[in-house]
C-alpha cells in the first residue's frame, strides 16, 4: 500500500493504482496535457472515500510507501483507464486522411467565406 499526497490531503491506495496514477501524470505533464481521475481510497480519517485528482503539468503528487495492515480498495477500471491513456500517449494512432464527407460546410464552416 502507498499513501498519495496531494494538495494537502493524503490517500492510501493499492501499489498499482499509485504507480500507475504517477506515470500516467508525468506523461501528461511532458505532453502538455491534463485529466481527471476518481477513484476509491482510504481517506486520512481511515473510512474509504472516492477521491478526484487533477492531472496536469501543475500537478504535485507523491507516492510514498507505508507499513500499514490497512487493505485499501481496488481500482481495477480506473488503473485499465489510465494504461489504456499511456498507450495512447505512447503509441498515438496514425493519422488518417478526412473525407470530403467529414467536413462540415456551410453556415460559416470550412470553405465559406466570412
Amino acid at each position: 500500500m502507498k499513501h498519495l499526497s496531494y494538495a494537502d490531503k493524503t490517500a492510501f491506495v493499492d501499489d498499482e493504482t499509485a504507480d500507475v496514477m504517477l506515470e500516467y501524470a508525468g506523461l501528461l505533464a511532458a505532453e502538455h496535457s491534463g485529466d481527471t481521475v476518481s477513484l476509491r481510497a482510504i481517506g486520512q480519517d481511515g473510512n474509504e472515500v472516492e477521491a478526484t485528482f487533477v492531472l496536469n503539468m501543475a500537478t504535485n503528487i507523491v507516492a510514498e510507501s507505508t507499513n500499514s495492515d490497512v487493505e485499501p480498495p481496488a481500482n481495477p477500471v480506473v488503473v485499465e483507464y489510465m494504461r489504456e491513456k499511456i498507450a495512447m500517449i505512447r503509441n498515438p494512432p496514425p493519422a488518417r486522411a478526412i473525407e470530403d464527407r467529414d467536413l462540415t460546410t456551410g453556415s460559416l464552416g470550412f470553405g465559406d467565406e466570412p
